[in-house]
């Protein structure tokens, strides 16, 4: 019976434990924030320091106070960077590919919940064991339909001839190491987030075929113009804008080019994405959506629509790092394209505080800036940088209290067995 109860207590212990570790990683409890918050010239500082520690690329900072520039930092081991240099963005340029899909949502000219294939006449879904009429334009835009391609683009050389969108979903000869590649139905689709960069290839396919425009031309007549992206395009940016490419080392690297265009190559400016957060917010001169997009739109984008591990991570094209007030989320999106490209972009609506960091030489930097940022502004750590960067810390203090835990458990299990010994062995006989 007492053994029985020891492992109860210690089963609870251990239960106790990991939700104490989960809720600690999230909440920051052991972490400290890098500047007191709201100092933004504190956490220039800061951030100034990382670059100088972990790149030899260049980077671009914009720290946004209620809608507003706080603070800039521009730095580079080769060309001078600032405002107006373009940088490639890699998978945030799936942020504004949603609101190409938005705007033609709005004007009716495609349906949120219809089936995808409604839309499609240069390319269909191949078979599937799932059903394919459940692969809706919500669903990809919040990659909850089920694919299970992971891409993840490399893109082609200078000298390489681009594939056409319905050969790079067919048979795509881009793959980033460790992605399956074939854009299919591999699970059903529900409100689990699979990340998929082909979901994002047939949306850019079907602004093609409801608009009979390239993607291009449609993206910057009908969102990149009225925003006052005028740096910003998917496919030729200007050579003499255009940022130095390096690798991790500081060697000039190769500027790869896309198909995927939609999901992997936005080219644009600290300056143009600043104007791009505020339309996120609204300003005195234009309200939320920027003239682009109705507010309430906007709310639908920044609405969960997918979730992992029982959390909201995603809504309709954007990351919700974290909650930011009562149904609020910090929304945005992060970019990481080969060789060494990492970007981010976040906002809070609610207070209008946000970030971008753009950078080449590495493939963190960004990121890792950006989810301190999280952490400076709400308390909360996001959940890419504890399954990024604090995975490992994380699993070493839960392993050391479990074994703690179980030791405990097994020591007083012990105790209790020889002092019933010592017991047994002292009584009396009859």
């Amino acid at each position: 019976m007492r053994r029985r109860f020891v492992i109860i207590v210690t089963c609870g212990a251990l239960v106790l434990w990991t939700v104490l570790v989960a809720v600690g990683a999230r909440e920051g409890w052991w972490r400290s924030r890098v500047a007191v918050r709201g100092d933004t010239a504190g956490f220039i500082r800061w951030a100034e320091n990382r670059y100088a520690e972990e790149s030899r690329g260049n980077i671009a900072i914009v720290l946004m106070d209620n809608g507003h520039v706080a603070e800039t930092y521009f730095a580079s081991h080769g060309r001078k960077v600032d405002s107006t240099s373009v940088f490639q963005v890699a998978s945030m340029s799936k942020w504004l590919t949603a609101w190409g899909i938005m705007t033609l949502v709005e004007q009716r000219r495609i349906d949120l919940d219809a089936p995808v294939s409604r839309y499609l006449t240069r390319w269909r879904l191949p078979p599937s064991e799932f059903n394919n009429d459940e692969v809706t334009i919500r669903r990809l835009l919040s990659h909850t339909a089920g694919l299970t391609d992971g891409l993840g683009f490399r893109g082609f050389g200078p000298d390489e001839t681009l594939p056409s969108i319905e050969e790079e979903l067919s048979h795509p000869s881009d793959v980033l190491p460790g992605a399956s590649g074939v854009v299919r139905v591999g699970a059903r689709p529900d409100a689990t987030w699979r990340y998929s960069g082909g979901g994002y290839l047939i949306l850019q396919l079907i602004i093609e075929e409801a608009t009979h425009e390239s993607f291009n031309n449609y993206m910057k007549r009908a969102v990149l113009e009225p925003l006052g992206m005028t740096a910003s395009t998917f496919v030729d940016p200007d050579p003499r804008h255009l940022v130095d490419f390096y690798t991790q080392d500081g060697t000039a690297a190769i500027h790869y080019k896309f198909t995927a265009t939609g999901a992997a190559s936005l080219y644009t400016s600290a300056k143009d994405l600043t104007r791009f957060l505020q339309a996120q917010i609204g300003t005195p001169k234009a309200p939320a959506g920027g003239g682009v997009l109705r507010p309430a739109t906007l709310a639908l984008m920044h609405a969960p629509q997918a979730f992992l591990f029982g959390l909201p991570v995603w809504g309709l094209g954007e990351t919700l790092y974290a909650p930011s007030g009562v149904g609020r989320f910090v929304i945005g999106h992060d970019g990481g394209n080969y060789p060494a490209i990492n970007t981010t972009a976040r906002i809070d609506p609610g207070t209008g505080n946000g970030i971008i960091v753009l950078s080449t030489g590495s493939t963190s930097l960004a990121r890792k800036i950006g989810g301190e940022w999280l952490y400076w502004q709400t308390g909360t750590v996001g959940l890419d940088t504890l399954v990024l960067f604090d995975l490992r810390s994380i699993l070493i203090l839960f392993a050391a209290g479990a074994i703690v835990i179980v030791l405990g458990g097994f020591l007083y299990a012990r105790f209790w067995l020889v002092k019933k010994k010592l017991v047994t062995a002292h009584k009396p006989s009859r």
